[in-house]
């Protein structure tokens, strides 16, 4: 929320009003009197605005323009907002910090899953089907192990239900990171490109075992 201060119309009208008495008691025949009238009715403004406080009013921020990296990009990202606000809001029901810091985990990894889309849009099919298959399957399971926390839910199948959950979710973790890395395999291959680009030309410098090349590299530059 943002503060504005909203000026009162009052000390104008008090100004009206102090002129409009001058006009019916004091004459108004010559410049002098027109002057005169102009600077008490000047003053009474000033005064009256001292006197009444402006207005303090609290309007909404406004909202940012929303970045937009095209169609599929949006969806993936919406996608990823969509399963941490899910997740952040069934945490809520969990008592377990460990099972909780899984879901926190999740969330993180889908949103870099994700987050990838901005930086290389040619994974954005991959990056779609991983989302389609196993965020709401993630989802489900969450759900699931929040209505058997619940209080007074308690029993064997509930208690091992909920150990084969947690399980779960580390094997989905591993799933998740595992994705991610293999995101960045162009990456990887990109710099493995320039690492030998780099090294090639550093062995025609002859510059590799750090010999005396390197002025006659920069002279050439």
């Amino acid at each position: 929320m943002r503060q504005v201060k909203r000026r009162s119309a009052l000390p104008v009208y008090i100004a009206a009003a102090a002129f409009a008495v001058w006009a019916l008691v004091l004459p108004l025949y010559t410049l002098w009197h027109f002057l005169a009238a102009a600077l008490v009715t000047a003053a009474v403004w000033l005064t009256a605005d001292r006197l009444v406080k402006p207005k303090i009013e609290y309007v909404p921020e406004p909202e940012p323009e929303p970045v937009s990296y095209g169609a599929a990009a949006d969806a993936i990202l919406a996608q990823a907002a969509s399963f941490r606000d899910e997740t952040e809001k069934l945490s809520a029901s969990v008592p377990d910090p460990a099972v909780r810091e899984k879901m926190a985990r999740l969330a993180e990894l889908s949103d870099r899953i994700a987050q990838d889309v901005v930086q290389d849009p040619a994974d954005a099919d991959r990056i779609r089907r991983f989302q389609t298959y196993f965020l709401p399957s993630s989802v489900e399971l969450l759900r699931a192990y929040g209505r058997m926390s619940a209080p007074g839910v308690e029993g064997e199948n509930i208690a091992g239900a909920k150990g084969r959950i947690g399980q779960m979710l580390d094997t989905a973790i591993a799933a998740f990171q595992k994705q991610l890395d293999a995101l960045y395999q162009n990456d990887a291959m990109d710099v493995d490109a320039e690492i030998r680009a780099m090294q090639s030309l550093l062995d025609q410098e002859g510059l590799a075992a750090g010999g005396d090349g390197l002025g006659e590299l920069l002279h050439k530059a």
